[in-house]
């Protein structure tokens, strides 16, 4: 077994060290390389209210996402989580295709620009009282939209100690409808 290149797209574990110094192995991570390093970077974006961000493929090395990039793509995280994703898949093949046809030249990583971000826990996903009382509806809109499927949807605990499941919204002036 002897492969080329080993590609790792929607992966979020850690390679195996051999693996990684054995083959050329290239990630693909939808930020803008080197910021948004590390879990959950849809959600972190989406949530700070980045509305553009990239599509970066990178050559994978023993430090989390901080490998020399090989291909970046301008992305919009307008829309549903969905659409954004189906439209990671279709930068992806083309920066892959690319890739494989053209060995463009990696270019290193501005390390001293790199953020980096945890990935997000189930518990992140309850809309709060503080958050309703003292964050806007954008931001709201945000949480929620970027808790699609197939991540730990949204949610409002209630008096019962029950979820309440909020798997889309709408925004909606309220002076327009009183």
């Amino acid at each position: 077994f002897n492969p080329d290149l080993i590609l790792f797209y929607g992966w979020s574990w850690i390679v195996n060290e051999d693996i990684v110094k054995s083959f050329r192995c290239l990630m693909l991570h939808p930020s803008p390389l080197p910021k948004y390093r590390g879990g959950s970077p849809l959600q972190n974006q989406i949530i700070s209210g980045e509305i553009k961000s990239k599509v970066s493929i990178f050559i994978m090395n023993n430090d989390i996402d901080s490998g020399d990039i090989v291909a970046q793509a301008d992305l919009s995280l307008i829309g549903k989580l969905d659409e954004i994703f189906r439209e990671i898949e279709n930068i992806g093949y083309v920066l892959t295709k690319n890739i494989i046809e053209n060995n463009p030249i990696p270019k290193p990583q501005d390390n001293k620009a790199a953020t980096i971000y945890k990935r997000r826990k189930p518990t992140e996903s309850q809309i709060t009282i503080d958050e309703i009382k003292n964050k806007d509806a954008q931001y709201l809109f945000n949480k929620i939209r970027m808790l699609a499927d197939p991540y730990p949807n949204a949610f409002i605990r209630t008096s019962d100690n029950k979820d309440l499941i909020i798997v889309d919204a709408k925004i909606r002036d309220s002076k327009n409808n009183d």
